[in-house]
């Protein structure tokens, strides 16, 4: 035979025997407290009963005050029946709270049974799904703005005819004036007047421009 059989079967066993000794013990105080007949033997069907009921609760609906409750009732019931018939109570003159608690506890059960029968079991809710998120369009790549135009301060040059004559192409006063500080600076550096080609080198503007300030400059 496999073992895991007999190990089932002497769970079983003990469990029997077990529950046999706690019905009798039941049975015994009960008889004891004033029961007699079928009534003794009512009650640990009842305080079992109400045992299992409470169990049972808190293994499918999770631990609940209530059901710790009404199990810890019960369990104390059966513990004490079974120290109470182990020589501590003298069974044939039982005190009167020990009556009064035996003759309470049928109405004591029956509204323990009855709550763990039909209260409603506080299962938590499930947190709502989140709402779906529509993806937002891709949006379009705008077209790169125009460059925007610096303002310069540089006085604009006005265009000149290249088949007109020197003298005739206007020059600004501030840049003959500028021209002939770097005509100064050149000759006290290199000791020559300069030309006309380094002129307009240096000062970048076009070659009938540079003609033109030379012209003033000479």
């Amino acid at each position: 035979m496999p073992r895991s059989a007999l190990r089932v079967d002497a769970v079983l066993v003990q469990a029997v025997i077990a529950g046999a000794l706690s019905f009798a013990h039941l049975h015994d105080l009960a008889a004891a407290a004033g029961q007699d007949g079928w009534k003794a033997w009512a009650y640990p069907v009842s305080v079992d009963l109400l045992l299992v009921a409470a169990w049972r609760r808190l293994r499918t609906d999770g631990p609940s005050r209530l059901a710790w409750c009404w199990f810890l009732i019960a369990l104390v019931a059966s513990l004490g029946a079974n120290v109470a018939t182990a020589g501590l109570l003298d069974l044939g003159d039982v005190p009167a709270w020990l009556r009064i608690l035996v003759a309470a506890w049928p109405a004591l059960a029956f509204m323990g049974g009855t709550l763990l029968a039909h209260s409603p079991v506080g299962h938590t809710s499930a947190p709502a799904p989140a709402p779906e998120v529509e993806p937002e369009p891709a949006a379009t790549a705008e077209p790169d703005p125009l460059p925007v135009a610096v303002a310069d301060d540089t006085p604009t040059l006005p265009a000149a005819d290249p088949d007109s004559a020197p003298s005739a192409v206007p020059v600004p006063a501030a840049l003959v004036d500028h021209a002939r500080k770097v005509a100064a600076d050149h000759q006290q550096r290199t000791g020559v007047r300069i030309d006309t080609d380094t002129l307009r080198a240096r000062l970048g503007v076009p070659p009938h421009l540079a003609d033109a300030i030379a012209a003033q400059l000479a």
